[in-house]
């Protein structure tokens, strides 16, 4: 159950930080996104870790630890989250959503390859609600989609998908990076710890990347709001992301990503609130909602409490487990 919360608090703050971005993307460039949030990263995940003790786990991590984390870190940070950016400025925070969806199979699967994790009927039912839910509140009729939202933006179709697809890649194999580099003794110390050597990664591919094209000089032309907006997300991801690997250390990956890909739930519900000129909306989200919400509660059910209210015939298929 704990983690399920934790993959939930996740799910709500990466939303939010969605749609922080988007309002973020208007005057800014993805670049200038990437320059801000991931360095952020470094110092709030530092400071999580002297409360927590997270200092010490560090220091038993081992060489192979620190690798698969700061590969964790590059693929999530550096290439998954560029092309969510990418595919968020192309299309909107709303519209990016559905092929973003494709990195839950690819967790679960490589989950179930190389973890040897399972799926029980109840599970992969909520799987498959938990991601479809959110497609059904971004696919909408075509004689129902207008051509530009009300502020006058008309979405990049081919771009958005392109970069969507790349950022559900990297988003789908960040979490098996994370669950090698924890190993089977990790605990939420050793998670929060993992976040900071991620981050640090992620840091120092930004910076080189930056370096290597130029200098920081595209900076100076960071216009105050999109600015705001970026501190704001910086902050957002960095809370999404505690939750996330401290949901991945105390869960299934079938479960915490699965129920972490409710954010488009949440990224419809702030979006609504912050970008609502400059997004797609349909009557339809509730429907997507409530699928979503209902997948997400049998991800967390118990299969032992759900058989005794059913008839004793159904406890050997509610046990089934895949593969």
């Amino acid at each position: 159950m704990l983690g399920a919360l934790l993959a939930l608090a996740s799910a709500a703050t990466f939303g939010f930080n969605n749609a922080s971005i988007r309002r973020g993307v208007l005057t800014g460039s993805v670049v200038q996104a990437m320059m801000v949030t991931v360095p952020m990263g470094v110092p709030l995940f530092a400071l999580a870790c002297i409360p927590f003790g997270g200092m010490e786990s560090l220091l038993r991590f081992s060489p192979d630890s620190w690798f698969w984390m700061s590969l964790a870190g590059v693929i999530h940070f550096n290439i998954g989250r560029y092309g969510n950016y990418r595919s968020t400025h192309a299309l909107g925070a709303n519209l990016s959503s559905p092929v973003q969806q494709l990195s839950v199979p690819i967790s679960i699967i490589l989950a179930m390859i190389f973890l040897d994790e399972t799926m029980n009927p109840l599970s992969f039912t909520g799987f498959m609600l938990v991601m479809f839910g959110p497609a059904v509140t971004s696919f909408r009729k075509h004689d129902k989609t207008p051509k530009k939202t009300k502020s006058g933006f008309v979405p990049r179709y081919g771009e958005g998908f392109f970069w969507g697809l790349i950022s559900a890649f990297a988003y789908g194999a960040s979490p098996l990076f994370i669950m090698k580099g924890l190993g089977s003794g990790g605990g939420l110390l050793d998670s929060i710890a993992g976040g900071l050597i991620s981050y640090l990664a992620a840091t120092l591919g930004v910076l080189l990347v930056v370096v290597l094209t130029g200098g920081f000089g595209f900076m100076k032309n960071l216009d105050r709001e999109a600015g705001k907006w970026f501190a704001i997300s910086g902050v957002l991801v960095f809370f999404s992301q505690l939750f996330r690997y401290m949901s991945l250390a105390v869960a299934p990956i079938s479960v915490a990503v699965s129920i972490q890909r409710l954010s488009p739930v949440f990224r419809l519900i702030f979006s609504w609130v912050l970008n609502r000129d400059h997004e797609f909306f349909d009557f339809e989200v509730i429907l997507g909602i409530g699928l979503s919400l209902f997948g997400a509660l049998l991800l967390t059910l118990n299969i032992d409490m759900v058989a005794a209210m059913l008839p004793a015939s159904w406890a050997p298929f509610l046990r089934t487990e895949w593969p």
